[in-house]
């Protein structure tokens, strides 16, 4: 990719994306997870646990190259996206849930990350080639947390303004996303055609999986239907935008960032289709028995 898109176009586009998580987020919304716990717990445990270990388990049984399998992995790594709340919105889930999902998850992955990512550069044998240095790591979860905590600055001081901004910075995120998936698939071009055919199935599958169970096992363990949605956006629609910046900026491959490019197409369409059923599911009355004729 371009050397000024990734060394400025990068760094300002999450800054904008986390930004507007910023404006969304109140103090209160990081209280009523420690009120309520249940739903947040059981979505955070399938997003940092059960799914990447779903994600490597596709990943082996396609046997996608090394440096797509690492990427897969830093996608499957990478905290809930933004848009996480839109979709929640649009389809009656508890978007306070996702905003609060998406903040205490960004902070969990300055650890679970660099973690997942480098067992992946682990398994394929790549330590030598590539790695995920402390120090850079540190630097782009700083861009990360700064513009949220600006955006929270913002939110608290000048509501009224944060809440004008939250539909064009919503709007800025997506124009921003599809820029550099269009990036990606440019600077990639050659090679393109290949790897949607190895990654496509992959990221379709882990897509389809994730949306799932992020719906499925809350509800298993009594989480109502709007909490349940919310877990299912959190946890299908993941941050591609950091997931690109860190296979290129970080990593240094640009082929790495590929799955998270063609994730980040695929996940609109899934997130759409999945929760219109899903809202359909949880709005249609349980159905009454007929009275008895007397």
């Amino acid at each position: 990719m371009d050397s000024a898109l990734t060394a400025i176009g990068l760094p300002v586009a999450l800054g904008i994306i986390m930004f507007g998580l910023g404006l969304d987020l109140t103090p209160e919304d990081f209280k009523r997870v420690g009120r309520q716990p249940k739903a947040a717990v059981i979505a955070l445990v399938c997003q940092l646990a059960l799914l990447p270990l779903i994600c490597f388990g596709l990943v082996v049984a396609l046997d996608l190259e090394p440096l797509l399998g690492i990427g897969m992995m830093l996608l499957a790594a990478s905290p809930g996206g933004t848009t996480a709340a839109l979709f929640s919105h649009l389809f009656r889930g508890d978007v306070a849930l996702n905003i609060s999902l998406t903040a205490i998850n960004s902070l969990v992955a300055i650890i679970t990350l660099p973690l997942i990512t480098g067992l992946a550069i682990s398994y394929y044998g790549r330590n030598d080639e590539l790695a995920m240095p402390l120090v850079e790591v540190i630097q782009v979860f700083a861009i990360i947390l700064v513009p949220v905590g600006i955006g929270m600055l913002v939110r608290a001081r000048r509501t009224a303004f944060a809440q004008r901004m939250d539909k064009p910075v919503r709007i800025a995120s997506a124009v921003i996303l599809a820029v550099m998936v269009l990036g990606v698939m440019l600077a990639e071009r050659a090679n393109i055609t290949d790897y949607l055919a190895q990654i496509g199935a992959v990221a379709a599958l882990f897509c389809a999986t994730s949306l799932v169970v992020g719906y499925l096992v809350p509800k298993v363990f009594g989480v109502p239907g709007p909490q349940a949605i919310a877990s299912s956006m959190e946890i299908g629609v993941h941050n591609a935008t950091l997931a690109i910046y860190i296979a290129v900026e970080v990593l240094g491959e640009t082929k790495a960032s590929v799955p998270a490019a063609v994730y980040a197409i695929i996940m609109f369409v899934f997130a759409a289709l999945w929760g219109s059923f899903v809202s359909r599911r949880e709005s249609t009355p349980a159905e009454r028995p007929a009275p008895a004729n007397v």
